[in-house]
């Protein structure tokens, strides 16, 4: 949406007048005029201010807010003043809100903004004229041009009641076929998916849709406006689900989604499409369905495919990684995370990298290939110290030394088992300095068969570790 251009104001005499005297003004006065002698200076006084009229008085007397509500008035244009005045009073009720919590709000008073004030006189009055000839049309467009001119951060409550207006004067127009009324919905929606209540700006949203479907409508900039319905519909729908999700209400948020992803089908744009199957498979993971979560995921892979799009394909891979993981095939997880890590390394994409390296790293450690844990968790924490990300550096530092303390743990249980004196002597030497243990090359061989050995030793050490204290329990 943009702000409207400014516009050439064509203000009563009043507010012109009592526009002189702001401290905005554009008049310049000379610096020879400002330094004049006594005399010029009460020669012109006489001249120019001498039998002044009561609307010249108050001009230079009141506000400038005053002045404008006042032409309002002496104009005719009862219902701009009413309007006017109650955002005024509104205005001023939210700064009183504002300094009794004691906030630092830096929006001025309505009374020092003379630019807003002229916008309000003009659009108001304006649309004033429209609905008494019954142009709801010519009614709708300056209330849109207000809303645009307050679209910013400060002013949204107000673009928010023009938005109101603009929906209710759009149920009275009849000669664009809705084009109108798909606008207004489109905006309320907006407006309700800002404020947080999802429901309903699925309601607008939904009869958005509904009305530019089969419709060629493009909106200031060019794009079609059933493109843009598809792309709130799925929004608000996501943000939906991911609630639905939190409260573990698995068939619920599926639901929303498949309805989300026909809508994606229908705005025949395929990069659409892949996101409402990249959440829909997501979905059907967290169901633990993943025969489902596989087929939809596949078809996102697809998708990423077609049109070369290597950051969604890598998603992709990604979540297809977290669907074998659950299903305990390991084997064809960690192929799929491989690529997924020269995916993000290729397009630099250190967030990427360093989760599914770390991914890649627990499933190697929960493996028992330590070594190739470690690597994975050494080559995520040097990826974390370009993010500069402390949280995220700390975790990953965690899991690179957990893969390490393994790693070690391995080759310590290797010299044991060996027994011999080479064995000894590498185990003393490493008890003195406490550094990196260096394997022995003959009993690296075995390490994979001494794995499930050292589980059960552990098992086994945890069992007499215990026996003391429960003897002293027994005591």
């Amino acid at each position: 949406m943009t702000t409207q251009p400014p516009l050439p104001m064509i203000r009563p005499k009043l507010t012109a007048l009592a526009r002189q005297k702001l401290p905005c003004s554009s008049r310049k006065i000379s610096k020879s005029q400002l330094i004049k002698e006594k005399d010029d200076v009460d020669h012109y006084l006489e001249v120019n201010f001498k039998g002044l009229s009561k609307e010249e008085v108050a001009a230079y007397r009141n506000s400038y807010k005053k002045n404008v509500c006042v032409d309002m008035l002496r104009d005719g244009y009862h219902k701009s003043f009413t309007e006017l005045f109650a955002l005024m009073e509104q205005w001023d009720a939210m700064r009183e809100a504002a300094r009794v919590r004691s906030l630092f709000w830096l929006q001025k008073p309505l009374e020092e903004q003379p630019d807003k004030l002229d916008h309000f006189y003009h659009y108001l009055t304006r649309a004033e004229d429209a609905e008494r000839k019954e142009s709801f049309e010519d009614v709708y467009n300056n209330l849109y041009a207000l809303a645009c001119y307050f679209n910013n951060s400060e002013d949204k409550w107000v673009r928010n009641h023009f938005y109101k207006r603009c929906f209710k004067i759009a149920q009275l127009i009849k000669i664009d076929s809705g084009k109108k009324e798909a606008e207004a919905h489109m905006h309320m929606g907006l407006l309700y998916e800002e404020d947080g209540q999802l429901l309903e700006a699925a309601e607008h949203y939904e009869a958005f849709h509904q009305l530019t479907q089969g419709r060629i409508w493009k909106d200031e900039t060019g794009c079609f406006l059933n493109l843009l319905a598809c792309e709130s519909l799925l929004r608000t729908y996501r943000l939906l689900s991911d609630k639905m999700l939190e409260n573990k209400e698995y068939k619920q948020a599926i639901k929303i989604l498949i309805k989300a992803s026909e809508i994606a089908k229908e705005g025949s744009d395929k990069k659409m499409e892949g996101e409402a199957c990249y959440y829909l498979g997501l979905a059907h993971l967290a169901a633990e369905e993943y025969d489902i979560a596989l087929t939809v995921l596949d078809t996102y892979c697809k998708i990423s495919t077609d049109l070369e799009d290597d950051l969604s394909l890598g998603r992709a891979y990604e979540a297809i990684a977290k669907v074998l993981q659950s299903q305990g095939e390991m084997t064809e997880a960690i192929k799929y995370l491989e690529k997924v890590v020269k995916i993000a390394r290729n397009n630099f994409q250190s967030l990427d990298f360093v989760k599914s390296s770390t991914m890649l790293g627990d499933i190697y450690n929960e493996k028992g290939h330590y070594k190739k844990a470690s690597e994975c968790f050494q080559q995520a924490f040097d990826a974390t110290l370009e993010l500069i990300s402390m949280p995220l550096m700390d975790e990953t530092k965690v899991h690179y030394g957990i893969a390490k303390a393994h790693q070690m743990m391995l080759t310590v249980n290797n010299y044991i088992e060996s027994a011999d004196l080479t064995s000894l002597n590498s185990l003393l030497s490493w008890k003195e300095r406490r550094g990196d243990i260096e394997p022995d090359p003959v009993t690296e061989e075995f390490r994979g068969s001494t794995v499930e050995g050292v589980s059960q030793n552990s098992e086994h050490l945890e069992e007499l570790n215990r026996f003391p204290g429960d003897q002293k329990n027994q005591t």
